[in-house]
């Protein structure tokens, strides 16, 4: 198999245009009304939520909101 590229002078023939159908980036992610608050917990639960995140490659802070926000929900009934 030959892997090597080979470069030409030819012209290049353009795609389509197309009108930028996206909204700016601060518009794309919905705000919440987000309210931060002190939370003690215990170390062992701490170093599972940081493990937990690790996998996820998220922060262990957006799993405990996640946590209580489901909570808030079932109970509720949103």
């Amino acid at each position: 198999m030959n892997n090597e590229i080979i470069y030409t002078d030819e012209p290049m023939e353009l795609g389509e245009v197309v009108e930028d159908f996206l909204p700016p980036p601060e518009e794309l992610i919905p705000k919440k009304n987000k309210v931060n608050v002190t939370l003690e917990l215990t170390e062992e639960t701490i170093r599972f939520l940081k493990a937990e995140a690790a996998k996820q490659q998220i922060s262990y802070q957006e799993i405990i909101s996640a946590l209580v926000n489901q909570y808030a929900k079932t109970r509720l009934h949103i």
